[in-house]
């Protein structure tokens, strides 16, 4: 306990900052792959069998591509054919993608659920298939993969420690583990400092969800 006190008035400020840096690339990565699964989702839905394969084709490769593999592709791979990108960002697109994934196949599944009959009625009152989407599937389907999603964000800010494998611009907690554990010998109180960030990060976003499932399920 003495060495994780002591660990503590060292490098709090660093931990602190690796815990920002964390939640941040946490955000950024699960928004833009929120957005993106939303999208997918609403396309796959066209009755263009097409567009719908190559969607398909889409989701199943980065839901189940290892995300070690997919960044190390991006930053070492895509250079080959003169596309740059930095290591920030490829971390992002990496967590993107595979979020994106993730959602367009949780949120078929809650659009599963939605009754047909409900779909029939918004036609026969003249409703266009675009506002039905918007305004009767995606609502309930949304309502139905609250828990799955939630799940999806523990996950994705899990993940995060992938930018410890790249010379990140900044040390989110697993970097900043490895850097401690080098650099002296508060390996083992660093790791466990952090996996109570991770932790307690994990719980409060638990608890959000639940909070949001409860309050969505009073709403139907």
């Amino acid at each position: 306990m003495g060495s994780v006190s002591r660990l503590l008035a060292d490098y709090g400020p660093a931990f602190g900052q690796a815990l920002l840096l964390t939640w941040k690339l946490t955000a950024v990565s699960f928004v833009a792959g929120f957005v993106l699964g939303m999208v997918v989702t609403v396309v796959r839905l066209f009755p263009l069998r097409p567009l719908r394969f190559v969607l398909t084709g889409y989701v199943e490769i980065f839901r189940n591509i290892p995300s070690a593999a997919l960044l190390i592709f991006i930053v070492f791979a895509l250079p080959d054919l003169q596309v740059l990108i930095d290591y920030e960002p490829a971390v992002i697109l990496t967590l993107t993608l595979v979020c994106s994934a993730f959602t367009a196949d949780y949120l078929r599944a809650g659009i599963n659920t939605v009754d047909g009959g409900q779909i029939e009625a918004a036609l026969s009152l003249g409703m266009r298939p675009m506002r039905i989407i918007i305004a009767v599937v995606l609502p309930q389907a949304l309502r139905a993969v609250v828990q799955p999603m939630t799940s999806l964000l523990i996950a994705l800010m899990l993940s995060t420690s992938l930018a410890s494998q790249v010379p990140f611009p900044g040390r989110e907690l697993t970097a900043l583990v490895a850097k401690l554990a080098n650099d002296s010998a508060a390996g083992m109180p660093a790791f466990a400092v952090a996996a109570a960030l991770y932790v307690a990060s994990g719980l409060l976003i638990a608890w959000a969800g639940a909070a949001l499932e409860k309050k969505l399920r009073i709403l139907r």
